[in-house]
C-alpha cells in the first residue's frame, strides 16, 4: 500500500500544536526527528527536550484529500513549517513492526505481549495482542497511561465501556483484570474486527464482550449501568462526546479519559466540570490521563 506523508519543520514550541493537528486530520502515525544535527543528551527529571529544529512527519492513507488536510492548519503556522507533501512507497511495515514490538509491563500485574511471543511472566495477567489494522498496542503514551490506571483499579465484577476501542487492548485488559462485562464502541468496522479477534485470542468468554458501532442498538441498554467508562481518543471528540460518555456511567462510576496533551487538559476539565470533576492522575511524554467519579446522587 502506498502512503502520503506531510513533513513539517518547526521549533519545539510549535510541536504540540502541529502534532495535535496531524492527528486531528487523520494521520495514522506521527514521528519526530532532529532537523539540525543537534544531539539531545540524557534529560533531567521531568524534562522532555526537543531539538531546536524538529521535523514532524504525519503518515496518511493514499486516498487522503491532502488539500483538505492542509486547509485545517493555520496558514501562518503551515508556512513557517515549510510543509511538504510526499508519496511514500510501500514497504513491509507489518514485518518491521513485528521485529521491534516486545512484551511490555503496565502497573503491577498486567503484561501486553505480541501474540507471536511467549509471555515473560506466565503467571501474570497476560494480554496477547495483535492489533491488526486498529490503533492500540500499548506503545503510545495514552494507551500506556490507560493500561496503568486500569491495573491500579478494582475492576472485579464491574461493567465497563471502552469508547473508541481500537484494537480492543483496553477492553480485553479490563476483562482479564476482573471486569464482568465490557462494551467496546468504535466507528471503524476494522477496529471492531480487531477487538473481536483479540478477545478470541485471549479466551474471552462469549457474551462478556459486546462490540458495536456508535449507533448500535445495544448501547441504550448500557445507559446508567457502567461502573467505568474509558475513552482514549482525541481532545476534540472527548469534548463532543461528553454527554454520551457520562450517560453511560452509573452513579458513583469512574470516568477515565486520555488522548490529550497536558495543555489541553484544562479546557476539557472545564467542559466536564458541571457534571463531574476531573483531575490529571498520570502523565507521560506530555500526554495525560484524566480521572473522575460521578456523584452518587
Amino acid at each position: 500500500m502506498t502512503w502520503l506523508q506531510l513533513r513539517l519543520e518547526t521549533c519545539p514550541d510549535d510541536v504540540p500544536e502541529l502534532e495535535r493537528l496531524l492527528l486531528a486530520t487523520g494521520s495514522v502515525a506521527v514521528t519526530l526527528e532532529d532537523n539540525a544535527d543537534q544531539p539531545v543528551l540524557e534529560p533531567g527529571v521531568g524534562e522532555m527536550p526537543l531539538w531546536r529544529r524538529t521535523r514532524l512527519t504525519g503518515l496518511y492513507p493514499a486516498d487522503t484529500d491532502m488539500t483538505a488536510v492542509l486547509a485545517a492548519f493555520p496558514a501562518g503556522l503551515l508556512e513557517d513549517a515549510r510543509h511538504r507533501v510526499e508519496i511514500l512507497e510501500d514497504k513491509d511495515w507489518e514485518r518491521a513492526w513485528i521485529e521491534h514490538y516486545q512484551p511490555m509491563r503496565f502497573g503491577r500485574r498486567l503484561w501486553v505481549c505480541p501474540s507471536w511471543l511467549e509471555p515473560p511472566e506466565p503467571g501474570a495477567v497476560n494480554l496477547m495482542l495483535d492489533p491488526g489494522l486498529a490503533f492500540g498496542t500499548g506503545t503510545h503514551p495514552t494507551t500506556a497511561l490507560c493500561l496503568g490506571e486500569l491495573d491500579s483499579m478494582d475492576l472485579d465484577g464491574i461493567r465497563l465501556v471502552d469508547y473508541g476501542c481500537g484494537s480492543g487492548i483496553l477492553a480485553v485488559a479490563a476483562l482479564k483484570l476482573g471486569a464482568r462485562q465490557v462494551l467496546g464502541v468504535d466507528n471503524d468496522p476494522q477496529a471492531l474486527t480487531a477487538t473481536r479477534e483479540n478477545a478470541r485470542r485471549n479466551g474471552v468468554a462469549d457474551g462478556s464482550l459486546v462490540v458495536v458501532l456508535p449507533d448500535g442498538a445495544d448501547i441504550a441498554a448500557w445507559h446508567g449501568h457502567a461502573g467505568v467508562v474509558v475513552a482514549n481518543i482525541l481532545a476534540g471528540p472527548l469534548i463532543e462526546l461528553a454527554d454520551t460518555l457520562l450517560q453511560l456511567l452509573q452513579p458513583g462510576g469512574t470516568l477515565l479519559l486520555s488522548g490529550l496533551l497536558v495543555t489541553q487538559a484544562p479546557e476539557l476539565c472545564e467542559q466536564y466540570a458541571p457534571r463531574i470533576s476531573l483531575e490529571i492522575v498520570a502523565e507521560k511524554d506530555g500526554w495525560v490521563c484524566l480521572r473522575g467519579r460521578l456523584s452518587e446522587r
